[in-house]
């Protein structure tokens, strides 16, 4: 086996109960246990990472996020011609730390940063490929490594690609889905043992700088076993835990999400759609059957509004959206199915294949929140960021106490541990104004913070108060595009 060394610098009311996700239970000897996610995570699309460490102990970790998601960290291609887009991020040149975004020290310190803060961190994995054709004589990585597609010193070689060496072009066949090129991406040749001793030796140099889990870039295009023998080969994260793996399966009639779940979670594309539908056109009473719509179980599913992806090519919500959008990211991380995860990238505008604000030479420029920012700061944002907390009060308890009026109003408690209220009424410019009505609830009686209009901190509220009777009922006006969140963290006087 050769070895490579590697260096890394009307309305319907219910009062019955729909659980919550149980704890993963995995049968299959094949099966590696994953390390559970408690709460939701923010992908911090493009954020270098001394602008990260700041967000972790400013926002992040106050805020009660989990976990965030973090572009890779590897040196990649240099695309000046094309002024930097996005996408070079994912086409590797080295396992190097050596981005646009900083290099293995300011990574090192970053992750430090937000551990400290109570924020994991989750690092975008690219296993499937390394560099496209039309990076070809570009210049050398990010890092200064100087290479050609199937020729990656140090770490890659022409044999260590598979043979098939086109562009896919049947997606029903799923050997070519899994062997054949990615729009022009060298494709690896992921059943070799050097290949994934090589990938697995990255993976753990990461764990031992701190990192907790990895998100799988273009798993489809994988084998589910040569994921599972490099996922198997990993360290355990502080204090003994396993690293949490998800994966990218953009699922269709060839090749199932579920067919990657015995070594990790992964993604469902059909949650996107349906969630970002529903609140695109206001009609979002009928996602109290969610669960039943969807092919993945709860424990399995890693859901979203919008990624990267979305926004640019299929964007039925995005931050353009507003209200409407920060809104479904809201019910994401109320509504218990899948681990939620919030979409914080940049504007690009009208130029999809933009990349982050950066220098002249491409590396990219600090981020930050404040007014005229190019960032989109939507963890930031009071409708999702009051989430975070939510969905860490209420995790484990299920669905009770639900109500719609059949169209654009819903609510629903999570056990007596917390109840919110939606009004998507106002998507996509509809004239549907605030509604005030009685809720009813099982929250024990007591004055909450609705955690969608203010902060809670030290014991008060900078938004709303809401007084829960002992009946469980309280009253309270629900504007367009907006809610009323309570859990039972935020009781005033408690």
């Amino acid at each position: 086996m050769r070895l490579r060394a590697l260096t890394l610098t009307t309305a319907v009311v219910s009062s019955v109960v729909v659980p919550a996700a149980a704890a993963p239970q995995r049968t299959n000897t094949e099966a590696r246990p994953l390390a559970a996610t408690e709460g939701p995570i923010v992908q911090m699309f493009g954020w270098p990472w001394d602008s990260l460490a700041e967000e972790c102990r400013s926002s992040l970790g106050p805020s009660g996020y989990a976990a965030i998601q973090v572009s890779p960290p590897t040196e990649h291609v240099q695309l000046a011609g094309e002024g930097y887009p996005w996408y070079e991020d994912y086409q590797p040149v080295s396992y190097e730390l050596r981005s646009r975004r900083g290099d293995a020290e300011q990574f090192g310190n970053m992750v430090s940063a937000c551990n400290a803060a109570g924020v994991k961190v989750y690092v975008d994995v690219v296993l499937n490929h390394m560099s496209g054709s039309g990076s070809q004589g570009s210049g050398p990585g990010s890092g200064g490594t100087e290479y050609a597609k199937y020729d990656y010193p140090g770490t890659y070689v022409d044999s260590d690609f598979h043979d098939c060496r086109r562009d896919i072009a049947d997606y029903t066949d799923k050997w070519e889905v899994r062997n054949c090129e990615l729009v022009g991406l060298a494709d690896l040749k992921t059943e070799s043992t050097e290949v994934r001793d090589t990938q697995t030796a990255y993976l753990n140099e990461l764990v031992d700088m701190g990192v907790s889990g990895f998100r799988v870039d273009a798993a489809k295009h994988m084998a589910p076993q040569d994921i599972a023998a490099v996922v198997d080969g990993l360290h355990k994260t502080p204090p003994g835990a396993t690293p949490y793996v998800y994966q990218e399966v953009i699922a269709d009639a060839t090749t199932s999400a579920s067919e990657y779940t015995g070594h990790g979670d992964a993604t469902t594309f059909a949650y996107t759609d349906r969630v970002a539908g529903a609140f695109a056109d206001g009609s979002v009473s009928g996602l109290r059957n969610l669960p039943d719509e969807l092919s993945l179980k709860s424990e399995q599913a890693v859901v979203f509004v919008a990624n990267h992806d979305t926004e640019r090519s299929s964007p039925t919500l995005t931050y353009k959206d507003g209200a409407a959008y920060d809104l479904a990211n809201a019910f994401a991380m109320a509504f218990p199915y899948g681990t939620a995860r919030v979409q914080s990238g940049f504007d690009f505008g009208s130029n999809t294949d933009a990349g982050p604000p950066s220098d002249s030479n491409g590396f990219t420029e600090p981020a930050g929140c404040g007014d005229g920012s190019a960032w989109v700061c939507t963890h930031r944002h009071q409708l999702v960021a009051g989430m975070a907390g939510f969905s860490s009060a209420v995790s484990g308890a299920g669905v009770t106490d639900w109500w719609d009026n059949g169209s654009n109003l819903i609510a629903f408690g999570r056990g007596d541990a917390g109840f919110v209220a939606f009004n998507s009424g106002g998507a996509q410019g509809s004239a549907r104004e605030q509604v005030t009505r009685e809720f009813t609830t099982s929250l024990p009686a007591g004055t909450y913070c609705d955690v969608m209009t203010g902060r809670f901190e030290n014991g008060e509220c900078t938004g709303e108060a809401v007084e829960v009777s002992s009946d469980g009922t309280f009253t309270a006006m629900v504007e367009a595009n907006s809610g009323v969140a309570l859990h039972e963290n935020a009781e005033l006087g408690s």
